[in-house]
């Protein structure tokens, strides 16, 4: 890509002293896209927006982007084609948030959007303690972005904005994790009244430790208890945590029942990735968001798409396969469990285990059938596989 982009400047740099300059508009787009290719092919979590127009002689380039090697990249594009330029680009974050260019989640769940408005498609989720990147703000909503590093939009009543300082002094705090599916934090010992409720793998910052409970402290200040036999310090538990085929499928079963719902990644509901995301990360791994992102993950596996290779814990993949004028498109995943009846588990209607034998009660024609391979996360390192610590 670099040296094309070398090579194409070479030419375009020959047409510089061209009468009217407006015809290097085409180029300029050119090198944008470019650039776009090489820094921002997944715009789910990269941010590269930009437009070159031509008000009278002056070319102007507006639009954001998160990604200040990209923009360089653009700008001393441009400059070694001596071409002046007025500069209009958004850097994110900018002036528009400020210090506090930081938050964290502080309901059990927040949900975050494609767009800042509560009627837009949920995008992911977040859980309560979860840390995000704020990047820009419209009216009531932030958009942030998730450890995953998703980027979309969510209300600020979901988050607490902190600046630098405070947030890394929270993110390094000593925390608990809360370890079942659902449940509240409280008042007091008594165990009567309520601050919020809590889903599995929330972590609250903490206070003290009693004998039968932790005292806890939100992002936003309130103050909580939270039942011991419900949770475990973050510490320790990341210490016992033994990530394997067979600890896999354990944490997937726990959540047999739990509702499918677009976007969900989350005890109150769940997508098929977003299913697939929860339970490695209750294993200690954050995983992409998405099924068209977690095929690009970990080691390819079962190449014979027979199933004989297939170790339990394995992501399976489902879509339509490549054609000579389209590419293959991913649609669902699921959990590979590894037994006799060729089951593997996942997030459709509900969260439910199917099978791909033909024999079982039941067996699942339609994933059967648009089966397009699977990858095996465990034991594989991989920059899209981040290991909690």
């Amino acid at each position: 890509m670099r040296f094309l982009i070398k090579t194409f400047l070479c030419c375009i740099t020959l047409l510089v002293s061209c009468k009217d300059k407006a015809l290097l508009a085409p180029y300029f787009k050119q090198i944008t896209s470019d650039i776009k290719k090489e820094y921002a092919p997944d715009k789910r979590v990269a941010i590269f927006n930009i437009l070159i127009t031509k008000k009278k002689k002056i070319v102007i380039l507006s639009g954001e982007t998160n990604l200040p090697e990209a923009y360089k990249k653009l700008t001393d594009s441009l400059t070694t084609l001596k071409f002046s330029f007025l500069d209009k680009i958004r850097i994110l974050p900018d002036s528009a948030i400020g210090e506090n260019a930081y938050a964290i989640a502080r309901n059990s769940v927040i949900n975050i959007r494609s767009t800042p408005k509560h009627a837009a498609e949920l995008g992911t989720q977040g859980l309560l303690g979860m840390p995000l990147k704020v990047l820009d703000k419209k009216g009531d909503f932030y958009r942030v972005q998730t450890t995953d590093n998703y980027i979309s939009w969510v209300d600020k009543g979901g988050i607490v904005r902190m600046n630098k300082t405070d947030f890394d002094n929270y993110n390094t705090s000593k925390k608990i994790i809360f370890t079942k599916n659902f449940g509240y934090v409280y008042r007091d010992e008594s165990f009567t009244a309520t601050v919020s409720d809590i889903t599995l793998g929330a972590t609250l910052k903490l206070i003290e430790e009693k004998e039968k409970y932790y005292n806890v402290q939100f992002p936003d200040k309130r103050m909580g208890v939270v039942k011991k036999q419900e949770a475990q310090l973050y510490e320790i538990w990341l210490q016992n945590l033994h990530p394997s085929p067979a600890n896999i499928t354990h944490v997937a079963k726990q959540m047999l029942g739990f509702p499918y719902l677009w976007g969900g990644t989350s005890a109150k509901g769940l997508d098929c990735s977003g299913f697939t995301k929860m339970v490695y990360l209750m294993n200690g791994f954050v995983i992409p968001r998405d099924a068209s992102q977690q095929i690009n993950a970990g080691k390819v596996v079962n190449k014979s798409l027979d199933f004989s290779e297939l170790q339990s814990g394995d992501l399976l993949f489902f879509g339509k396969k490549a054609t000579i004028d389209k590419k293959q498109k991913v649609v669902h995943v699921g959990i590979w469990l590894g037994n006799d009846k060729m089951e593997f588990i996942h997030s459709s209607g509900n969260v439910h285990i199917s099978s791909m034998d033909r024999l079982q009660n039941n067996y699942d024609s339609i994933n059967k059938n648009r089966y397009l391979g699977s990858r095996r996360y465990l034991n594989n390192k991989d920059k899209n596989i981040i290991k909690l610590d």
